[in-house]
């Protein structure tokens, strides 16, 4: 059993280091995509915090604490959008285990809508909230009716957001198939010192 166990590591690892010589043998603009395409998805995932920010701070009339809620929505969706991006995309790409086109695309949209744009809207939603109740400047509701408050609060917003979560969706679908395309042409290019007759 841990022999098996082994070979399957040791081929894991072969199979690594032939994707990652094939990859830098890429010029550099296509090299430096492949390498830090999750940066990218997670740049616009912090835009879109940033954005969904500033209009849950207009509707609750926040004024106060730009910096203190500012950074946290550019900084946790950055984060959360190019790690997940990372993990579920451009990893399994780079070890070979995504080989399939389509898979890796819809793989690259789904992080996109749901780690791009719509995880920096909700997280907008209790940041925003809370600096509006420390600083009483809008008319929070009664325990009873703190669902239906937020629903109603929400919705424009969310059809504000609309077009950079469908951008932000359509840009990570693009790149991963980018991606993928780029990582087949590194495959198909020939070993590092083989002459080609």
């Amino acid at each position: 059993m841990e022999n098996h166990e082994s070979d399957d590591t040791f081929k894991k690892e072969h199979i690594l280091d032939i994707i990652n010589r094939k990859i830098n043998q890429l010029p550099e603009a296509e090299r430096n995509l492949l390498e830090h395409g999750s940066t990218y998805i997670g740049l616009n995932a912090a835009l879109c915090g940033l954005i969904a920010n500033s209009l849950f701070r207009r509707v609750l009339n926040v004024t106060q604490a730009r910096i203190a809620a500012g950074l946290p929505m550019a900084v946790i969706p950055f984060l959360t959008a190019d790690i997940s991006y990372k993990s579920v995309v451009s990893l399994p790409l780079n070890t070979g285990d995504l080989h399939c086109e389509t898979c890796t695309t819809i793989r690259g949209g789904l992080v996109g809508l749901v780690f791009g744009g719509l995880y920096p809207v909700f997280l907008a939603i209790p940041v925003n909230g809370g600096l509006a109740a420390r600083y009483s400047s809008a008319l929070l509701p009664e325990r009873g009716n703190i669902l239906t408050y937020w629903i109603r609060i929400s919705q424009p917003i969310f059809r504000k957001m609309l077009f950079p979560i469908l951008l932000q969706t359509g840009f990570s679908a693009y790149l991963s198939s980018r991606q993928y395309k780029l990582l087949i042409k590194a495959l198909q290019l020939p070993e590092p010192g083989l002459k080609i007759q």
